[in-house]
């Protein structure tokens, strides 16, 4: 993680580190300062690559307490390196242990990983509203979720990752260039 240019820019590297083959960063706002409602913007430009899992991302302030899914997730962004051209905007709830989700997905012409892009959230009390520079991707309300306990009124953090592997992404292979960047502006 490093600041350069006026931008903050994680970094995913392919190196031997703590018994891994993959470093990278996350950052998070857990513990620190939480939110609740208002516009979120984050201006990014995103890396590409198999197994390569660039997030921005919220989670429930409560989750020690409820743990996941109950306390909520709302992604504002998530790419799949393999996909560059398609990005993903998700929440994630359910009484546990998996969670129910309702997400959108928006492809473009060129990869978003070619220039800086606009991740958003209007955050409203029972209502979320996701954009994909400033076009509306996902939209829900608490009156959508019937008896289901609406956990998005509640207090969040803040997580900004670039994740290497894992289930949905699978490993990196040989087309993978590292270092990968996610650059954010704002």
């Amino acid at each position: 993680f490093y600041m350069q240019d006026g931008k903050m820019i994680i970094e995913a590297r392919a190196e031997s580190k703590g018994g891994k083959n993959y470093t990278s960063t996350r950052i998070t706002t857990q513990n620190k300062k939480t939110f609740t409602f208002g516009r979120i913007d984050i201006r990014a430009k995103v890396p590409k690559g198999k197994g390569v899992w660039p997030a921005l991302w919220m989670l429930g302030s409560n989750i020690t307490t409820v743990s996941w899914p109950k306390c909520g997730e709302m992604d504002i962004l998530e790419l799949l390196g393999q996909e560059p051209n398609k990005v993903y905007q998700t929440i994630h709830y359910g009484p546990g242990p998996g969670s129910t989700q309702n997400t959108k997905s928006r492809i473009s012409q060129t990869a978003y990983s070619d220039g800086f892009h606009l991740y958003s959230l209007n955050w409203e009390l029972d209502k979320l509203q996701f954009l994909v520079d400033n076009v509306v991707l996902l939209e829900t309300s608490k009156a959508e979720f019937g008896g289901i306990a609406y956990p998005f009124n509640d207090p969040f953090f803040f997580i900004i990752n670039i994740a290497v592997g894992g289930n949905w992404p699978g490993s990196p292979d040989a087309t993978t260039q590292f270092p990968q960047w996610m650059m954010v502006d704002y």
